[in-house]
């Protein structure tokens, strides 16, 4: 690949952009970012503590502005937060800045891979974690789809494979 065009990976969260990113920016040889490791990084603390003191909208126009800042850079692998494409200027941003790889994974895969993970605010405080997904579901799936090149369900595939059918697919893309 001689010209490296950027990789941007949306999806829900559990449908394994920071794990599938990281074996894809080993195998083409590109940094990988974590648009959320990026956000902590810089705030000096997690994101459910942002999101108790600036609440969602205190930490989405703080992802809007890393990833605004991150996918002008040349290279890399991006993974996002699965709430980054409610912002149409990060949609923008993504679609217009490099390949848009989109995630896809089922309600119930999310569930089973969330289900521990104490790092997810919007599952926190919730009786009833998979209602939750499902209604993020209907209001991002249609937003993930929008801005996609490539669509690709992540259920039954390990990381590795994953990868790998990715940089296929973008070899045929670049031609």
């Amino acid at each position: 690949m001689a010209e490296k065009r950027n990789i941007f990976l949306i999806g829900p969260m559990g449908a394994g952009k920071s794990t599938i990113g990281r074996q894809l920016a080993q195998q083409l040889n590109m940094d990988f970012i974590d648009s959320d490791q990026e956000i902590e990084q810089r705030a000096g603390a997690d994101i459910s503590w942002i999101f108790d003191i600036e609440g969602e909208d205190g930490f989405r126009k703080r992802e809007e502005r890393i990833i605004n800042e991150l996918t002008q850079q040349q290279g890399i692998v991006l993974s996002t937060g699965g709430g980054a494409v409610l912002s149409k200027e990060t949609r923008n941003h993504l679609s217009a800045r490099g390949i848009v790889i989109y995630l896809q994974t089922t309600v119930d895969k999310q569930y089973q891979r969330t289900q521990r993970d104490k790092k997810r605010p919007l599952l926190q405080n919730t009786d009833d974690p998979r209602a939750v997904l499902e209604e993020l579901a209907k209001i991002r799936n249609p937003l993930y789809e929008e801005i996609a090149d490539i669509t690709l369900p992540t259920d039954e595939q390990s990381a590795k494979l994953m990868a790998n059918q990715i940089v296929d697919m973008i070899e045929n893309i670049n031609g």
